[in-house]
């Protein structure tokens, strides 16, 4: 049964022998920290976002960058990312996912602004228009949800 346990994660684990003792197995883990909503932002060209969910964002970033098994398959091409936002506070995975969702669709939906002005665009940093993009999205959903027990913390400047 433990084999296809780990095979196969949808199925249900066996059920502990209520006859061993609490202090002979390995101590329990200590309560999860918040769950988080990030973005971060890939460095190599083409320069991408992506928006996730954790309740560990260095062990998540590690698996992102490829440090540590576990990281998502669209973030493979990005490597290596860098932390762009981290929302902190969520009371759930459910709140937090309901959020990143929220985040996504409105990333999706709002057209991307196009800068007529040559010189800007070859000045600025690429990174710059995504940004602000995904900031633009992240005010619409905090316009539709009450985030007022959130924390959002940019970590790269989208002005």
């Amino acid at each position: 049964m433990r084999t296809l346990c780990r095979s196969f994660r949808s199925m249900k684990r066996p059920i502990p022998n209520p006859n061993l003792s609490k202090s002979s197995s390995s101590p329990s883990k200590p309560k999860s920290d918040s769950w988080c909503v990030y973005l971060i932002l890939s460095t190599n060209h083409p320069i991408k976002t992506y928006v996730g969910v954790t309740t560990n964002f260095p062990r998540r970033l590690k698996q992102h960058n490829g440090q540590l098994i576990g990281g998502a398959k669209a973030s493979r091409a990005g490597r290596p990312w860098i932390c762009a936002c981290v929302i902190c506070g969520f009371t759930n995975r459910s709140e937090a996912c309901a959020f990143e969702s929220k985040w996504k669709v409105f990333s999706r939906r709002s057209p991307r602004k196009n800068h007529n002005d040559n010189l800007s665009k070859q000045s600025e940093d690429p990174s710059l228009p995504l940004l602000r993009h995904r900031q633009a999205a992240l005010n619409k959903v905090k316009g539709s949800l009450d985030c007022t027990h959130l924390e959002i913390n940019w970590h790269l400047e989208p002005s």
